[in-house]
């Protein structure tokens, strides 16, 4: 008897410790990497294992800076030289195109740059040696450009909803000034992206590794840290999610109203199906497991995500490596359409293609003044 008694009282000693724990964990407002800041000589003290796990495993230091050096020696001069690309093509037909790929462009080339001093930090055993400005504008410049490439693609394929779909509607626009807000109202997203990066402190010192970390380990229970959750949370919707349902939405709605067509359009829906199955790829995992991550922060603080989050990061990276490439079909594509326009007259004149459909997408093709209305991205 006195065995069993001494058992219920080490369980309700479990218990209360167990409830305990539950109760400082979801009242600390949650964050990155969780760690318990010592205030009496600004050290980041306890640890959980994962975290110790993550910052000294090969994923931080080893396989995410290698993806991040190759994004770099493939972005830096793919981006550069498709700005200088579309300096060349710039026209006045063209140039509502050009300025949402030139925002791209800039986009991508700010991520990339972004990425030479994290390359530093992660093969230094994160070790962040360069200031806590230095830290916060890096960081504030990775997570801001990440969303703004999606952002700037949504503009991009609702661009070409509209050309596509809506042709006479497309075609009464002012198609630059349409672009350029396109374009702005991207900027200022991403201005208040990154605001609040910019505005807390994002580099501490843990003392039982000897490292510095940027970003990655955030305390606990400081209140400046608490309105990141809520931020994060708008950021991917903003983001991510709305760009991917405007892209699922518009890729969809083009690709149908051409199947409708007896023209043959196998080209430019392989080539687009391709091009939006490599946005999915890139950016669909980063944004389903940041949200994830702070959700599980929020509710239970568990960070256990935290570390394959990166990793689909890197996914987001390498992303800014492809448009170049797929920016460079745009061309192809034009020619493609210019040619198709001719096929599909000579089908309406020579009486071949008595269809409908082929005629209400000849007529449609036809009444765009501009070639640039099927794009490739």
């Amino acid at each position: 008897m006195h065995f069993l008694q001494k058992y219920v009282s080490v369980g309700k000693l479990l218990g209360v410790g167990m409830m305990l724990c539950i109760t400082l964990r979801q009242t600390a407002p949650p964050k990155s990497l969780k760690g318990f800041f010592d205030k009496s000589n600004d050290t980041i003290q306890q640890l959980d294992l994962f975290m110790v796990a993550y910052t000294t495993g090969a994923i931080s230091t080893w396989i995410i800076p290698s993806s991040y050096i190759l994004t770099i020696l493939v972005g830096i001069p793919s981006n550069t030289y498709i700005l200088a690309f579309l300096r060349v093509r710039l026209t006045s037909k063209t140039l509502s195109t050009v300025v949402l790929y030139l925002n791209l462009a800039l986009s991508d080339l700010l991520l990339i740059l972004s990425l030479a001093l994290r390359v530093h930090y992660h093969l230094s055993g994160n070790n962040w040696i360069f200031g806590e400005i230095s830290c916060r504008l890096i960081t504030a410049l990775f997570f801001g450009n990440v969303y703004c490439s999606a952002q700037t693609i949504a503009c991009i394929s609702l661009k070409r909803y509209l050309a596509v779909v809506k042709p006479f509607l497309y075609r009464r626009m002012a198609k630059t000034s349409l672009a350029v807000w396109m374009c702005v109202v991207v900027w200022l997203l991403y201005g208040a992206a990154i605001v609040p990066e910019l505005l807390v402190k994002q580099s501490y010192h843990i003392r039982r590794l000897e490292i510095t970390t940027c970003h990655d380990v955030l305390p606990l229970e400081e209140p400046s840290h608490s309105p990141l959750v809520l931020c994060k949370l708008i950021l991917v919707f903003l983001g991510f999610l709305l760009p991917f349902m405007v892209c699922i939405y518009t890729h969809v709605a083009v690709i149908y109203h051409l199947e409708q067509s007896s023209c043959d359009w196998k080209l430019f829906t392989r080539v687009s199906t391709l091009v939006f199955i490599i946005f999915l790829v890139c950016f669909l995992p980063s944004g389903v497991l940041h949200a994830a991550h702070y959700i599980r922060l929020f509710s239970s603080g568990d960070d256990t995500l935290y570390g394959y989050y990166r990793l689909a990061v890197c996914l987001c990276c390498f992303h800014s490596c492809l448009d170049p490439f797929l920016s460079l079909s745009q061309d192809f594509l034009r020619r493609s359409h210019r040619h198709q326009c001719l096929v599909s007259l000579d089908c309406l004149i020579d009486g071949n293609h008595s269809s409908m459909y082929c005629s209400r997408s000849v007529f449609k093709i036809i009444s765009l003044s501009c070639i640039d209305n099927l794009i490739c991205h």
